[in-house]
């Protein structure tokens, strides 16, 4: 005799709970893809050499961002944040596309590479004092023409048996001459062409042409007046004006006998232009004390004093750095300006150029130690010349 099992469920009731199962499972994987497309799916605002467009990406990095938006980038080029962050919906990435520019300062061509989109921009990058004089205004776009660059410079007049030094940023002897004041008479001779440019510490020689006229003119040398500014560190020299020289018109009585001159009398002698006193500005305010640069190992202080140290800038030049720093970061990486944008320890702005030193300037101190030291070397020479440009205005 055969025992009888447990009793059997339909066949339709174990159906339908497969059927549940799967429908389960159906709605599940479902939810869960709606869900992954809900996160990767964002709309971002790309901007590509100053053009600003809505991209809608699906993906988490910035990579994923530009990939959608077909935008190519190359180890030249800048883009913030870096391509491997991440990147959330209604944020912004920039794309600063490099490419090389002719430049030629005071004569002297160039090559060199920049990302940035303005006249003023590329010269901020390459480190050039305000006060240069440029071939295109500094809101221009940039393009494919030679940027002439005319920096400061001191020329050395030789003329009516004297010698006047003159400060202008002319890119040509004949304009560093018109802001210098000199004027030619007709007849006279320069021992520099005209046309050739104007470089710092040339000698321009003068011969006045011979004249048996009544009136002759020469030139009057400007005084120079020095101001002491105890805003600005000592050792700090500024030409807050330039001078120009005067002009002196001699009048005489010629008496000419058979074509020849045979006397000359001086009726009158009036200073026609007067001189313009160059104003000069020297810094009278005490170095930082230099027994104060003492730092904790591993800061962002000891960093930066070790790589100023590395350009052979010492503890004077660091005391100058520290102070500087201190003051537009308190030497913090994320060191934000919520009004410029200005970020990180040497506040660049905008922050991505430090991109030119590393990829990681958002949060690695020496790739924005390095790019800060670099600006002020090029720009002011040396951290106490960026220090004392601070004090003075206000921004370095």
């Amino acid at each position: 005799m055969t025992q009888a099992g447990p009793p059997r469920a339909p066949r339709r009731a174990v159906g339908r709970s497969a059927r549940i199962a799967a429908q389960v499972l159906v709605l599940a994987l479902v939810a869960a893809s709606t869900t992954a497309f809900a996160v990767l799916h964002k709309r971002v605002e790309v901007n590509v050499d100053g053009t600003t467009v809505q991209v809608d990406a699906f993906g988490r990095t910035v990579a994923d961002v530009l990939a959608a938006a077909h935008v190519s980038v190359g180890p030249d080029d800048v883009v913030a944040p870096a391509p491997s962050s991440p990147i959330a919906a209604g944020g912004l990435v920039v794309v600063r596309h490099g490419r090389e520019l002719t430049v030629e300062i005071d004569g002297q061509k160039q090559q060199v590479w920049t990302t940035a989109l303005t006249v003023g921009e590329a010269v901020e990058g390459l480190g050039l004092r305000d006060d240069v004089r440029l071939s295109a205004s500094r809101s221009e776009r940039l393009d494919a023409r030679v940027l002439r660059v005319s920096t400061e410079k001191t020329i050395h007049l030789a003329v009516d048996g004297q010698v006047i030094d003159g400060v202008t940023t002319a890119a040509t002897v004949r304009d560093a001459l018109r802001d210098i004041g000199l004027v030619l008479d007709e007849g006279d001779q320069v021992s520099v062409p005209l046309d050739a440019a104007a470089v710092d510490g040339l000698v321009v020689m003068v011969t006045r042409a011979a004249t048996s006229g009544q009136k002759v003119t020469e030139a009057v040398p400007f005084a120079t007046q020095q101001i002491d500014d105890p805003t600005l560190i000592s050792g700090t020299t500024v030409v807050r004006t330039p001078g120009r020289v005067g002009v002196r018109t001699t009048t005489y009585d010629v008496q000419v006998v058979g074509g020849v001159v045979v006397s000359r009398h001086q009726l009158s002698s009036v200073l026609t232009t007067p001189p313009v006193t160059q104003v000069v500005v020297k810094g009278t305010r005490p170095l930082p004390d230099p027994s104060v640069v003492a730092v904790a190992p591993g800061t962002a202080q000891a960093l930066g004093k070790q790589l100023a140290a590395s350009r052979g800038w010492g503890d004077n030049e660091f005391a100058c750095l520290l102070q500087l720093w201190d003051g537009e970061s308190g030497w913090r990486v994320n060191a934000q300006n919520v009004n410029s944008g200005a970020y990180g320890i040497p506040q660049a702005l905008p922050g991505s150029k430090m991109a030119s030193v590393g990829a990681d300037w958002q949060t690695n101190p020496a790739t924005q130690i390095t790019w800060g030291l670099n600006y002020i070397a090029a720009r002011y020479g040396t951290p106490c010349g960026a220090y004392s440009h601070k004090t003075a205005s206000g921004w370095y």
